[in-house]
C-alpha cells in the first residue's frame, strides 16, 4: 500500500520540474512514511511514498525493468504474484526482486495493457513505457485503490490523492456546480467526475493510455450477471462459496507484517475473522470501536463474542462528540471527495489504535452488496412485487405496506406510497439519500433561484441512469446490485476505507471484494441472496456452522455512529457557525432563511441529519481545496 503521483507533458522539450514531484509526494506523506522515490526522464516525472508490506527490503519504488526502458510507481497488493512470477521466469524474465510490483513490470512487457487482466488484487498504478513515449494508467476492477488525473492542453497529471495533483500550480482549483447538485442527491458523487472541475476518477475496471497528449481511455471488466444454463443447487453454491471465502481469505493474509481483523460485530467480518483464523499459527489482533450513547446499538458485545469463539487478540475503543467535532476538518482533508459518511470518522480512530499492533487490516467490506445483505434490495424487491399485484394503487395496497412495516422492517408506508406510484429505477436513483429527493422536494428547495436554474437535474443523475441502460434487462435484484457495486461502492465506502485507513499509514484489504467472489455471486440466482424476507441467504446458510448463532440472526446494524444526536445537541453551535456563516452563504448555493428552517426542523424533529452532515462536509470542502484553508490539514 503506498502513494503515487507524477506528470506527463506533452511537449517533449518540457521537462518535469522535480521539486513538484517532491512537492506531491509531500502532501500524501500519510499514505507512505517507509520510503519515498523519484524517477524523472525529460518529459515525465514520477513519485512514490512506500508502506512497507511485502519484501521490505527491496521493494524500493519507482521500479523499472531489466534495461530501464519501462518504469513503474504502484499502489496495492496483486494476491497472486506468485504464479504470475512463476510465469514470467519460464518466459526468460530476469527478477531482481521478490516484490509483487516487479511482477507488473515484467507482465506488462509480456502483454501491454491488457495485463491487467491477469492481475488479481487491488491497484492502482503507473507505467511509463520509454520506447513507446506512452504513460499507462489502471485501476483495480472493483475501485479498491484511489486513482485521480487531470488533463489539461499541456499535460496529464495523476495521483492517488487530489490534494497531490493540487501541489501542482497549473492545475486551477474551480469547483463544477452541477457536482454539488449530484452530490445533495446522492449524499456521495458517483461517476468519473469530482468536486473540482478537471479532476476526475480512472473507473473502476478501466485504464488510460496517453501517447502524444492523446488519451485513450478504455474498460477492461465488468461484472456480468449472466446465468449459466443451470445453476448448482443451493447446498453445491454453499460448498463452493465456502471453498472460495477460504482462498480469498488466504490470499489477502500474505504480508511480512503483522495482519488484523477489522471486527464490526456482523457476519461478514466474523467470517473473514474465522477463514483467517484457521490459516496462521499466529495469534491475530481484532479491533473495535463503540459508543457509549443511550439509544445506539453498541457493536462492541457481538465483536467481543466473535473474538472469543476464534481466540482473537482483542482491542476495542470508544469515540466521543468531542472526538467526532475535532475530526471533522481533518475528515474533509482525508476524505476529498464530499461524502455523508459519519462512520469514516470511527474508521479513521479505530485505525488509529490498529496501527500501534498492525500494518495490515482485513474487513468484511463488500458482502452486501455481493449477496444482497441491505434490507434495501428485499423492501423494493417486495415493493415492485405489490405494484405488479396492485395496478393501480389501491387502499387494500397501502394497507398491506402498513401491516408488512413490523415483519419487513420498512419505514412508515407515508414514506413508500410515493414510490408505489414511481417508476423503478427512478425513484432508485437516489436511494441513499431522501426517497423525495429526486422529485426535487428536498435540499433543492434549499437553492437559490440562480443556483437552481442553473441545475440540470439529468445531468445530475446521469451516470446512474446510464449503469442502469446497461442492465436494464436484469430482475430487479441484479440492477440494484450491479448500480451499488458500481457506484455506492467505489464512490462511497471504499473511498471512505482507503482514505481513513492510509491516514494512519494502515493498508486494508476486502477478502470479500475480490473480483472472483463478485463474479460468482452474479452467477447465482436471486433467490439464493433473497429468500422470503431473509437477506444474505447463501452466504448465511453457508456460515450457519462457523458464525456464532447470536452475530447470524441478529438484526443488521450497519455501522451506527450517533452523529444525528450530536449535530442536535453537542454539535448544533458548530454547525450552525459553519452553515450560517457569511462565507457560506456567499457561495451563491442556499438560501439563509431555508438553512434556517432546516437547522430548526433538524433540532426539533432529528429528520435532517444526513442533510445537515452532507452541507458541512460541502462547505468544509470549499474551504479546503477552494478557499485553500490549510488549517484543516492540522
Amino acid at each position: 500500500m503506498c502513494g503515487i503521483c507524477g506528470k506527463l507533458n506533452f511537449d517533449r522539450d518540457a521537462s518535469v520540474n522535480p521539486a513538484l514531484i517532491s512537492t506531491m509526494l509531500d502532501t500524501i506523506h500519510h499514505r507512505g512514511p517507509d520510503d519515498e522515490g523519484l524517477y524523472l526522464e525529460s518529459q515525465v516525472g514520477l513519485g512514490h511514498r512506500r508502506l512497507s508490506i511485502i519484501d521490505l527490503d527491496s521493494g524500493h519504488q519507482p521500479l523499472s525493468n531489466e534495461d530501464g526502458t519501462v518504469w513503474i510507481v504502484f499502489n496495492g497488493e496483486i494476491y497472486n504474484y506468485r504464479e504470475l512470477r512463476t510465469y514470467l521466469l519460464a518466459k526468460g524474465h530476469v527478477f531482481r526482486t521478490q516484490s509483487d510490483t516487479e511482477v507488473i513490470v515484467h507482465l506488462y512487457e509480456e502483454l501491454g495493457p491488457q495485463c491487467v487482466e491477469k492481475l488479481r488484487g487491488m491497484f492502482a498504478f503507473a507505467v511509463w513505457d520509454q520506447k513507446a513515449r506512452t504513460l499507462f494508467l489502471a485501476r483495480d476492477r472493483i475501485g479498491i485503490k484511489p486513482l485521480y488525473y487531470c488533463l489539461t492542453e499541456h499535460s496529464l497529471v495523476f495521483a492517488s490523492e487530489i490534494k497531490a495533483i493540487l501541489a501542482d500550480p497549473s492545475i486551477r482549483r474551480e469547483i463544477a456546480p452541477e457536482i454539488v447538485d449530484r452530490f445533495l442527491t446522492f449524499l456521495y458523487v458517483p461517476g468519473e467526475e469530482t468536486l473540482l472541475k478537471g479532476i476526475r476518477k480512472l473507473a473502476p475496471g478501466h485504464y488510460l493510455l496517453v501517447r502524444d497528449g492523446r488519451p485513450e481511455l478504455r474498460q477492461y471488466w465488468d461484472l456480468e450477471f449472466s446465468k449459466p444454463e443451470r445453476s448448482p443447487s443451493l447446498k453445491d453454491a454453499e460448498s463452493q462459496l465456502l471453498s472460495l471465502l477460504a482462498e480469498t481469505t488466504e490470499l489477502h493474509m500474505i504480508a511480512d507484517v503483522p495482519v488484523g481483523i477489522l471486527l464490526s460485530g456482523g457476519v461478514d467480518s466474523t467470517a473473514v475473522l474465522g477463514f483467517a483464523s484457521e490459516r496462521t499459527s499466529k495469534e491475530i489482533s481484532t479491533f473495535t470501536v463503540g459508543f457509549s450513547d443511550p439509544g445506539v446499538v453498541d457493536e462492541r458485545p457481538y465483536a467481543r463474542l466473535a473474538s472469543k469463539a476464534y481466540g482473537s487478540r482483542y482491542y476495542e475503543m470508544t469515540i466521543t462528540a468531542k472526538d467526532f467535532a475535532d475530526f471533522l476538518p481533518r475528515y474533509v482533508w482525508h476524505m476529498e471527495e464530499p461524502v455523508c459518511e459519519p462512520p469514516a470518522v470511527a474508521m479513521y480512530y479505530v485505525s488509529k489504535m490498529a496501527r500501534k499492533y498492525v500494518k495490515v487490516l482485513l474487513s468484511g467490506e463488500g458482502g452486501d452488496e455481493a449477496f444482497a445483505g441491505y434490507s434495501n434490495y428485499r423492501n423494493i424487491v417486495w415493493l415492485e412485487r405489490f405494484k405488479s399485484m396492485s395496478r393501480p394503487l389501491s387502499k387494500a395496497t397501502a394497507w398491506g405496506l402498513s401491516a408488512a412495516d413490523s415483519w419487513l422492517d420498512l419505514p412508515r408506508v407515508t414514506k413508500y406510497v410515493p414510490l408505489m406510484m414511481a417508476r423503478f429505477p427512478d425513484y432508485y436513483y437516489s436511494r441513499t439519500s431522501n426517497p423525495y429527493r429526486y422529485s426535487g422536494n428536498g435540499l433543492g428547495s434549499l437553492y437559490c433561484n440562480d443556483f437552481a436554474i442553473s441545475i440540470d437535474r439529468e445531468y445530475s443523475i446521469e451516470p446512474v441512469r446510464r449503469l442502469f441502460s446497461h442492465v436494464k434487462k436484469q430482475s430487479i435484484l441484479d440492477q440494484m446490485l450491479y448500480i451499488d457495486t458500481k457506484t455506492w461502492l467505489p464512490d462511497d465506502l471504499l473511498v471512505k476505507a482507503d482514505k481513513m485507513t492510509m491516514a494512519n499509514s494502515l493498508e486494508l484489504r476486502v477478502p470479500l471484494l475480490d473480483h472472483k467472489v463478485l463474479e460468482f455471486a452474479a452467477s447465482l440466482p436471486s433467490s439464493y441472496k433473497l429468500k422470503g424476507f431473509s437477506t444474505k441467504h447463501i452466504l448465511k446458510e453457508a456460515l450457519s456452522k462457523r458464525v456464532p448463532s447470536q452475530i447470524l440472526e441478529r438484526k443488521k446494524a450497519g455501522f451506527p455512529v450517533p452523529y444525528e444526536s450530536w449535530l442536535r445537541n453537542d454539535l448544533k453551535d458548530t454547525t450552525r457557525s459553519i452553515l450560517l456563516d457569511q462565507k457560506t452563504k456567499e457561495r451563491g448555493y442556499f438560501q439563509r432563511s431555508a438553512i434556517e428552517k432546516l437547522l430548526e426542523s433538524n433540532r426539533d424533529h432529528g429528520t435532517y441529519s444526513k442533510e445537515i452532515f452532507s452541507l458541512v462536509t460541502l462547505e468544509l470542502c470549499h474551504r479546503c481545496f477552494l478557499d485553500g484553508d490549510r488549517g484543516a490539514s492540522n
